[in-house]
This record gives C-alpha cells, structure tokens and sequence, in this order.
C-alpha cells in the first residue's frame, strides 16, 4: 500500500500554520484530520486525511482526546459500537490520541449521554 506523506505534510502545515481553532465540546462527533499515519495507526481518508472523531475529554481549549471511529466490522474489546443519527460505527479504543482543534473540519453530531457513558467505562476497561 503505497502511502501519501508528501500531500499529508503539505495539509498539516496548512492546519498549522492557517486554520483557525475550532471550539468544540465532550460527546461531539467530527471530521477530524487525522493524517498520514505510520504502520497500524489509524489514517484519515480523502484529500483532507480525515475521519470521524469522538472527543472523549477537553484537555485545553485548543486540544482534546479523541477516539476514532470506523465503519469497518471489527470484533473484540477494543471496538465500541454506537450510533449517531442513522449511522452506526465503531469507536477504536486502541487507536486513543490528542488532537488540536486545528485538525477538526465539521461537526457530524453529539452522541447521546447514555452512550458516552458507555464509551467512557469500556475506555476506562481498556486503560486496565
């Protein structure tokens, strides 16, 4: 598989350099630049490297925890189901980081309390 690094450091110097941070909250889900990653970490898709996000904990007004997600069948105790609207994913515990807000693009939802509860306790499961 052939990687795309050139065009991913050209976008992130972008983000860095030129996009305004974006103000977000817990529970939200957004198109997240993740990037351009190394062996099993996580990558974006698209030209902006990007997939859905759910901010797990604000860490600072310009950063935060976020967990991917994937649409993709994975079995195990990693993954997390849930839904938001009529989509249903996966939450990738495994695949845990900080973000700038820099990287976030457009909001897709806010996931509901009961389910970001449960998210939070198989993450908490998953630390142990």
């Amino acid at each position: 598989m052939e990687k795309d690094f050139g065009n991913w450091i050209e976008l992130k110097s972008q983000l860095h350099f030129t996009k305004a941070p974006v103000f977000f909250k817990e529970r939200e889900i957004w198109w997240c630049s993740v990037g351009c990653n190394v062996g099993e970490e996580v990558e974006g898709k698209s030209r902006l490297f990007s997939r859905p996000v759910l901010i797990i904990k604000k860490l600072t007004r310009y950063s935060f925890l976020g967990l991917p997600t994937t649409t993709a069948n994975k079995q195990g105790s990693w993954y997390v189901p849930i839904s938001y609207g009529s989509v249903n994913v996966l939450v990738m515990l495994n695949q845990v980081r900080v973000f700038s807000s820099k990287r976030l693009s457009t909001k897709l939802s806010t996931l509901d309390t009961a389910d970001f509860k449960r998210v939070k306790e198989e993450f908490l499961k998953f630390l142990q």
